[in-house]
């Protein structure tokens, strides 16, 4: 049987110094159901990170100038020439079956005259190779359960206010609908809450927030992950009472995170 391959997605891996976990990360790759274009995006290059992509016969790609989060993302995205792509989180990794279902759902949905402008998946937490009983995940499931009614999940509204009371995605599980988004889709200033910020503003737009509640990825938690840091200096906490005044008053975002940080035990002690 020959090997099912397409070349309508690419998985841009956004690779940072030497990170152990990315050797484990484009290995998942390369074991797809359906092969798609993968590229090793950086802006801290390497001989490391260099050798692991020529390893797997992955291009690769080196940004100039100064890391930053919303730079390396839009050269990552912008690199992928095809018409969907995965910001590929060089920690994690990605189950066989997640391009093939991808491609599958969003081509439904299109035929159905659902245009999908985001695709994301369920995903299981893990630390240290164990996957974990994660109380967030279940949590982000509760909250988004609008998102599963198709005809809702094209709603503007419902879209922007299922984001209302957190992120309920978890960010490398997303697919870039580039072909309706075009180039450098990542337009906010934060930091930590990029995506939360950038899915908000998304939700503006004509298109489907298509999910599946498959878990397709296993989300590596450990204490070197951005998410770790951003919570040792404290800036995840003023970010995200940032985005929940986006969507509530002042007074209402204030109550809501003498809650939300429960969220960040997920990482434990650090």
């Amino acid at each position: 049987m020959s090997e099912k391959t397409s070349d309508r997605h690419t998985f841009a891996v956004c690779a940072y110094k030497e990170s152990p976990f990315l050797d484990s990360c484009l290995e998942s790759l390369s074991n797809q159901t359906v092969k798609s274009r993968v590229i090793v995006c950086t802006s801290t290059p390497s001989d490391y990170i260099k050798n692991l992509a020529t390893k797997y016969g992955y291009e690769y790609f080196v940004r100039d100038g100064r890391s930053d989060i919303k730079d390396d993302w839009n050269f990552a995205y912008n690199c992928a020439g095809t018409e969907y792509v995965t910001i590929t989180h060089q920690d994690d990794i990605y189950l066989p079956e997640y391009c093939e279902q991808m491609l599958r759902l969003t081509d439904e949905s299109e035929k159905a005259g659902m245009p999908v402008t985001i695709y994301f998946t369920d995903y299981k937490a893990c630390k240290n190779g164990i996957p974990l009983r994660d109380r967030n995940s279940s949590i982000r499931r509760i909250l988004r359960w609008r998102l599963r009614v198709p005809k809702w999940s094209c709603n503007s509204y419902i879209k922007r206010r299922t984001f209302s009371l957190g992120n309920v995605v978890c960010c490398p599980t997303v697919t870039y609908h580039k072909k309706l988004l075009g180039d450098s889709v990542f337009t906010s200033d934060y930091k930590f809450n990029i995506d939360w910020d950038t899915f908000r503003l998304l939700s503006y737009k004509d298109g489907r927030f298509l999910c599946n509640e498959t878990p397709l990825l296993y989300y590596r938690i450990h204490p070197g992950a951005t998410s770790a840091e951003f919570i040792r200096s404290n800036e995840r906490f003023d970010e995200d009472l940032v985005m929940f005044c986006k969507f509530w008053p002042k007074s209402v975002a204030r109550f809501i995170m003498c809650f939300y940080p429960a969220a960040y035990k997920t990482y434990g002690k650090l």
